[in-house]
């Protein structure tokens, strides 16, 4: 396989590809519609990415021929500007409006009583009972997102190279009293700059970047976000995330690091946790099952002594998002198949001691797998200088 990494917007056939798989599962499944609210649906869709708010934005594909995107008169000019290939636009004025001038009331322009609508399940409560007809739970849109095309891959493989420099950038920066957050403040704010200044057709809303660095006191809590006096501190375990979206496609990277030493607490689980990685990187490949997966690598650091300090499951994939399905995670089973991608991330949280983590994007291939981000990954080399 040959990736060529690349940040340009999708061409119309690839939009057109998109459409015909998505049409072409609800042919199987006897939909004349199928209705999408989700910006990510409708971005993978269409290229168009936008805030979502009061005023709903709903992608109708037919179950033959063009899509409508039903979209506020505010945001016409903005959603011919950026869509890629054939779309239709439909327009309300405002929200709230008077009666018969409603979203859904443009709604019931497309819509009748007699289709059978596919409606994803994450649908907002208010715009499912706005549809005539039968609205049937199903998630055409995120499952043909599942597996990448080659344009897709290349897109992707971008964002990892572009996330693994800052990466570099955050752990060259890394030294003791160092403000986490001011950290992420410049590299992530370097790293989006960079990323538009050689893509000026990039969209804006599309481009984000995180560059964090979480000490002991922290990192053995992955979501907590650290106030402003959270400061770098000698020893560790410190954990990274520089994760992004480089112009609408997702990844990420995180290592486990120390400064000057590493005390005597961290050395074992840090390499249960590489232990598990290895483990989850040999298992993910095609043919496998995602759960199965999963509960190997639980298994393996129930076995070193860690199975009450995991949090979380192996992996979740990548795509148009930075976070979204398939998942490595029990109880998931699934079939892994060439073109998905998935973080490999098995964790160890230990109050008192640290966070215990890498991740990275992972494309698997047709006989194993490939990682698109790139990071130290000894401890010898995540050792870093006190005074560097």
């Amino acid at each position: 396989m040959k990736i060529v990494p690349s940040c340009e917007n999708p061409d119309s056939l690839e939009i057109s590809r998109r459409l015909c798989a998505v049409q072409e599962e609800m042919a199987r499944q006897g939909l004349d519609f199928y209705l999408s609210h989700d910006p990510a649906n409708v971005y993978y869709l269409t290229n168009f990415k936008n805030y979502v708010h009061e005023r709903p934005f709903i992608l109708l594909v037919p179950a033959s021929g063009t899509p409508t995107l039903l979209c506020p008169k505010l945001e016409e000019s903005h959603v011919r500007s950026r869509a890629v290939g054939d779309l239709q636009i439909l327009t309300y004025f405002e929200f709230p409006a008077p009666k018969g001038q409603m979203w859904f009331d443009r709604l019931n322009d497309v819509l009748m009583p007699s289709h059978r609508v596919g409606v994803e399940s994450l649908c907002p409560l208010a715009v499912f009972k706005a549809i005539p007809g039968a609205a049937l739970e199903t998630d055409i849109v995120d499952t043909v997102r599942e597996i990448k095309s080659a344009y897709e891959i290349n897109r992707l493989a971008y964002a990892g190279q572009w996330l693994s420099r800052g990466h570099a950038r955050l752990l060259a920066a890394a030294k003791p009293d160092a403000l986490t957050l001011a950290l992420n403040s410049q590299i992530s704010g370097a790293l989006v700059g960079e990323l538009l200044a050689r893509n000026p057709r990039a969209n804006v809303l599309a481009c984000e970047a995180i560059a964090v660095a979480t000490p002991p006191a922290f990192s053995h809590d992955p979501h907590l976000v650290p106030d402003l006096s959270c400061k770098l501190v000698k020893g560790g375990p410190h954990v990274t995330l520089v994760c992004g979206t480089a112009n609408g496609y997702g990844a990420e990277v995180e290592r486990t690091f120390f400064i000057g030493h590493v005390p005597e607490a961290a050395v074992r689980p840090f390499h249960a946790m590489l232990e598990a990685r290895a483990l989850g990187f040999e298992l993910t490949v095609p043919g496998a099952d995602m759960g199965e997966v999963d509960r190997k690598v639980n298994d393996l650091l129930k076995a070193r002594g860690y199975g009450d300090s995991r949090l979380h499951r192996t992996g979740h994939s990548f795509g148009v998002t930075r976070h979204e399905a398939p998942f490595l995670a029990e109880g998931y089973a699934r079939e892994i198949k060439p073109g998905m991608l998935f973080s490999i991330e098995p964790g160890i949280y230990l109050p008192g001691i640290g966070g215990f983590r890498f991740s990275d994007t992972v494309l698997v291939t047709q006989t194993g797998n490939l990682s698109l981000t790139q990071a130290p990954e000894t401890l010898k080399d995540l050792t870093l200088e006190a005074n560097a």
